[in-house]
């Protein structure tokens, strides 16, 4: 081997597996935009700059759109950008635990721990297995969900293209991106009970978590499943009904919403999807542009809240939000251990909720500093644009085509921090040190 190439794989092996996966992104992301823009990928002239935007936006499973994907896009075009999402959706996870067996990369103790500790497992060896399950279950929901949803699809549009839509649609709602090949996203949809049902339990599923698939299916008992999963299901289960019930309340005498609809069991019906979407799929069956400003902040903090941990959703997590709640419960009332569900959570764990929450809060808000030093609009769109690029979910006020260069820049890397910078902060969150000195304690006052 040349003296060159193995200095390159010395290199690549002394690299953080963090940095590795953020470079193997931004490779992907380059390499789906030159497939994008090329001559067979779409129907009417599209720049580098609408390419490089579209094909970020599948990798990091965004859906934010500055093309119309049905009709800018041709069948080779669309079918890249499935692919994207694909290996956007599972590329974080799976290039995650396969970079010790694969890569074969000397991550250390503390990157084995942190693998470890972030998927829930007991060993390299399950890593791999949990790769299989992973897989296993991507086939299984998304050929369901394809079959599902070819029920409304194909009536409407015939056979093959309908086969089409609903294998499309499956791969996005699976994999939490929100891209639709309809102009109106799933507005005309808003009441059709397959889209209403297959749709949501798709990015659901999807966005949970595998690990919590996995206790689910496994263990014999709730009582043995474990912290991660009792923790993730109690925030869901309070989240959902949240989310929706709000949605209906807020927006029930809105004529360009809700109540444009006549039954109660409509307005319903579209609070439920309208209300699991906002989260991480990005899907939209009523105008986001329409909605009221406390419904637009209602849904940037669930957009910053996010899915599940190894899962294809975005935002700071589920399992993140909740204890974060619980450490601040625990100091009101003077506790000086966090625990739940009969199990205590460490002192290191709560630091790196807070230190996550801290840097995403920060990333936001420079994110919309920068956007409205460099464009005129209104604040709640700027914000929302951004809430959702961090967040990786996909909803816009319709300020997605008003980006100037600039503006879709700081997107494009507000998209790609909100899917990779997570992982890359709490790898080196878990790098540990031990102290050779120790200070005496000092008072700082707060609050």
């Amino acid at each position: 081997m040349p003296r060159q190439k193995r200095s390159l794989f010395r290199r690549l092996a002394t690299m953080p597996p963090p940095l590795i996966l953020a470079v193997l992104y931004a490779i992907l992301v380059v390499v789906g935009a030159g497939m994008l823009k090329l001559p067979v990928s779409h129907r009417s002239a599209i720049t580098w700059s609408d390419a490089l935007f579209t094909s970020t936006s599948a990798v990091t499973v965004t859906g934010l759109a500055v093309l119309d994907t049905g009709a800018d896009l041709t069948g080779f075009g669309q079918a890249v950008l499935a692919v994207l999402i694909q290996l956007g959706g599972l590329g974080l996870m799976t290039f995650a635990v396969l970079i010790l067996g694969v890569l074969g990369l000397p991550l250390g103790i503390t990157g084995n721990l942190y693998l470890r500790e972030d998927l829930n497992q007991t060993s390299v060896y399950q890593l791999s297995k949990l790769v299989v399950t992973m897989l296993k279950v991507v086939l299984i929901c998304e050929v369901s969900g394809a079959l599902l949803l070819a029920l409304t699809f194909v009536p409407q549009f015939g056979i093959w293209r309908g086969l089409w839509e609903a294998a499309f649609h499956s791969i996005s709602a699976f994999n939490n991106a929100g891209f639709s090949t309809c102009p109106d996203g799933l507005m005309p949809y808003a009441t059709d009970p397959v889209v209403n049902t297959v749709i949501p339990a798709l990015f659901i599923v999807g966005g949970i978590g595998y690990v919590v698939l996995r206790d689910m299916f496994t263990q014999s008992s709730p009582r043995n499943w474990s912290l991660h999963t009792k923790i993730m299901l109690l925030g869901t289960a309070i989240l959902i009904p949240w989310s929706v019930g709000m949605f209906a309340l807020l927006e029930w005498s809105n004529p360009d919403t809700l109540g444009q609809f006549d039954s109660t069991l409509a307005r319903l019906t579209v609070s439920w999807f309208q209300g699991v979407t906002t989260r991480t799929a990005g899907f939209n069956t009523v105008d986001i542009s329409a909605l009221h400003d406390d419904t637009s902040i209602l849904l940037i903090s669930l957009m910053l809240i996010g899915g599940g941990p190894t899962s294809t959703a975005g935002g700071i997590k589920v399992t993140t939000f909740v204890v974060m709640i619980l450490a601040t419960i625990a100091f009101f009332r003077r506790q000086t251990q966090l625990h739940a569900f009969g199990r205590s959570i460490g002192l290191e764990q709560v630091l790196k909720v807070m230190a996550l929450t801290a840097i995403s809060v920060l990333v936001v808000f420079v994110g919309i500093f920068l956007m409205t030093a460099s464009h005129e609009g209104h604040f709640l769109d700027i914000a929302f644009e951004v809430a959702s690029a961090f967040g990786t979910v996909g909803l816009s006020r319709g300020y997605t085509d008003d980006l100037s260069g600039f503006g879709r820049a700081v997107i494009i890397v507000i998209m790609f921090l909100g899917r990779v910078g997570p992982l890359t902060l709490g790898f080196f969150l878990a790098t540990r040190t031990t102290p050779r000195v120790r200070y005496p304690e000092g008072r700082v006052y707060l609050g």
